[in-house]
């Protein structure tokens, strides 16, 4: 009989689809379905559940966790435990800095074009806020998910408000003007899915009234820029998905608004193919398919 009669069969590979209890993820079961498809079981799992052994999972998918930013320090204490274990992604190095919107202040000075922003930090004068001459201001935290927080307006004193706040609960705060192009063109979204660009979506303001999420063609130069975006913020093939955000300044340059590497909306039902593409992607970081998994022999 041969040795390979008496191997023990290969377990099928499983991937955690990690997300958070009492949000509507409408990527979800698509998702989940695309993994079946492939051969690859996956299930949904809370990222706080005390119960979950993640060690069980050859692949931890970080999703919809959408209540971190309550939690944010119990969160990337998560992340790390779950690294020691099995694989994450994205990484924990890169969801540390994803989640604290200062990411944006250091790529700013890096050279690469962010739209303008103050940063007012606990015990930081506000000064430059009551002298900035945007004549419509966005007020934001810098751990924050959608609008939480958000205050967009015309009045100088309800944004000083707004700092004032956020700053007295140890927060750090973030100052842009508001951009009235995006009630027209609206923001363009750049999808990379393992690495490689997958689809584009034109999305409406968050703040007011807008438009429907559309797919869209980007542009050459929003690719450039998303392409050197993602090169300052990530080491090549660390990444799994990635969403940048850009607009158009006044002079017609496009500019980086947010890097969502952490927990976005991919937009996959606007991309044909979509949900099979992130599980194909993900399928390739499972073992046999990429490096071994911290503290696991390779297959």
């Amino acid at each position: 009989m041969s040795t390979a009669a008496h191997q023990p069969a290969r377990r099928p590979a499983k991937v955690a689809y990690a997300t958070c209890r009492g949000v509507e993820d409408v990527e979800r079961l698509p998702v989940l379905a695309a993994f079946a498809r492939l051969g690859v079981e996956a299930e949904a799992v809370h990222w706080n559940d005390p119960a979950v052994d993640w060690a069980g999972y050859d692949l931890v998918l970080v999703r919809s966790v959408w209540d971190y930013i309550l939690y944010r320090e119990e969160f990337l204490a998560w992340t790390r435990r779950v690294s020691a274990l099995t694989r994450l992604a994205n990484p924990a190095r890169v969801l540390e800095r994803n989640t604290d919107k200062t990411y944006l202040r250091d790529l700013a000075a890096a050279g690469l074009p962010v739209v303008p922003t103050l940063w007012v930090a606990p015990g930081d004068p506000a000064d430059a806020v009551a002298a900035a001459d945007w004549p419509e201001l966005v007020v934001k935290p810098t751990v924050s998910s959608g609008a939480r927080d958000t205050v967009r307006t015309t009045d100088r004193a309800a944004a000083l408000a707004q700092v004032a706040a956020l700053t007295a609960a140890g927060r750090t705060a973030m100052v842009q003007p508001y951009l009235a192009m995006v009630e027209d063109e609206g923001e363009t979204s750049l999808l990379y899915l393992g690495g490689e660009f997958s689809h584009a979506v034109r999305r409406g303001p968050m703040l007011g009234g807008g438009f429907a999420d559309a797919a869209r063609e980007p542009d050459a130069d929003q690719l450039a820029l998303a392409q050197r975006v993602l090169a300052a913020s990530a080491e090549p093939g660390e990444l799994l998905y990635a969403r940048v955000d850009l607009v158009r300044l006044p002079d017609g340059g496009p500019a980086l608004i947010e890097l969502e590497l952490t927990e976005p909306r991919l937009f996959l039902d606007l991309c044909p193919g979509g949900p099979e593409r992130l599980a194909a992607a993900a399928r390739a970081l499972l073992p046999g398919n990429s490096r071994p998994r911290p503290g696991v022999s390779p297959v």
